[in-house]
């Protein structure tokens, strides 16, 4: 982080630049403020994962504009570029060349009086899409209750697969430990390891929780809590499936943990963590209890990186079972507009919405999950897991 903590006004005034507002003197919300006389980024926002929607490609790089405020007769350099001035406002031109930049502008006159963000450059970015399953167990007990020939008997992954032969799309089935009854994951039987084997090049599994209950289960347990549980999930996918099939996960259950485990998480292989990041009163459920400023900049932006842990937020687009099915392209149509927000699709639904005897079931679960996929692949988004590369791709 810079010297100086991103603040709540840094914030809003980088969101008009993440609205699109970037020409120079668009912020617009700079007021006269002792504070403000000290050099201040505004953006882009420190862990921005910037992409060819944010600036105009140059020779080996991405030219972006850098925005900010200072003292008005002060002299502004941005990376050695000498920032032009209006009042307040400075702004400079920069150019990416590395996978992560730091952004430092300083006083000319006054070299202590500095601010330095990081960002991202996502350099061979394109559209793609993901689609996750949270809360998956019901499938792997109707399995083992069947004792079916082939995975595929299962008429949730017979359902997978069609989806797949269709759309090339890719799934990754976010599994609990047991379903709370006479069924946990050391009964699964291994005989179908060929078979998760010959399709894991489009169907993984990740670690979700322990089970469906209580919920919120990691909000505030300890981070060797949360890691004992991911391990014995793991483990056990490891076991029955092979290493091809495992995916580090990307959606924690609620989305909710202390900010001490996500170090943890990634020292386990974890990349992405994906989450609603919608404000609801005064909370940020499902956001994995981050700061409001950057899940305040999430709820309108494809990604934030957080360098400490070195984990990738990813902003979760549509819980398909959510949505009915009539709204799902409308909505889905308005994310697509907003270059902010259309680079990267990141769709998701629960597994239990597919099941007849569920209490919530819903009939027709399967054409809303179709649909959000159709959407996505007509608009020339590919399918991607996002844990491999970056974010999903890998060159």
């Amino acid at each position: 982080m810079s010297a100086k903590m991103v603040s709540r006004r840094r914030f809003l005034e980088t969101s008009a630049w993440a609205a699109g507002s970037v020409g120079f003197g668009c912020t617009g919300l700079a007021k006269a403020d002792p504070e403000r006389d000290l050099v201040q980024i505004d953006a882009p926002i420190h862990g921005a994962v910037l992409n060819r929607h944010h600036g105009n490609a140059v020779d080996g790089g991405l030219q972006i504009k850098v925005q900010g405020t200072a003292a008005a007769e002060r002299q502004i350099v941005v990376n050695g570029v000498t920032a032009r001035r209006d009042g307040r406002q400075f702004e400079a031109p920069i150019v990416l060349r590395e996978h992560e930049t730091d952004i430092l502008a300083t006083a000319a006159d006054v070299p202590d009086d500095r601010d330095r963000v990081r960002v991202v450059w996502d350099r061979n970015s394109r559209p793609r899409y993901r689609f996750a399953f949270d809360d998956t167990s019901f499938c792997f007990r109707d399995i083992w209750q069947q004792q079916y020939r082939s995975l595929f008997d299962c008429f949730f992954l017979s359902m997978l697969r069609d989806l797949h032969e269709k759309y090339r799309t890719k799934f990754v089935l976010n599994i609990y430990y047991t379903t709370a009854d006479e069924f946990d994951l050391t009964k699964f039987p291994d005989r179908y390891r060929s078979e998760w084997r010959d399709n894991a090049h489009w169907l993984k599994l990740a670690f979700h929780a322990h089970a469906d209950q209580p919920a919120r289960p990691y909000i505030d347990a300890p981070p060797e809590q949360l890691i004992a549980d991911f391990d014995k999930v793991r483990d056990q996918i490891y076991r029955f499936a092979g290493e091809d099939s495992y995916s580090p996960t990307t959606i924690v259950h609620w989305g909710e943990v202390r900010p001490s485990a996500w170090k943890p998480l990634a020292d386990r292989g974890v990349k992405v963590l994906s989450g609603y990041f919608v404000r609801r009163g005064d909370d940020w459920p499902v956001s994995y209890r981050m700061d409001p400023v950057r899940a305040e900049y999430l709820s309108r932006h494809d990604a934030l990186k957080d360098f400490p842990s070195g984990i990738v937020f990813s902003k979760i687009d549509m819980v398909v079972n959510t949505v009915p099915l009539d709204r799902i392209v409308p909505q889905l149509d308005q994310i697509g507009q907003d270059p902010n927000q259309s680079e990267i699709i990141d769709l998701m639904t629960h597994e239990q919405y597919s099941w007849p005897f569920f209490s919530h079931y819903l009939p027709d679960h399967a054409e809303r999950i179709e649909t959000a996929i159709r959407w996505a692949t007509e608009r020339g988004h590919q399918p991607v897991f996002l844990h491999e590369g970056f974010l999903g791709l890998t060159g």
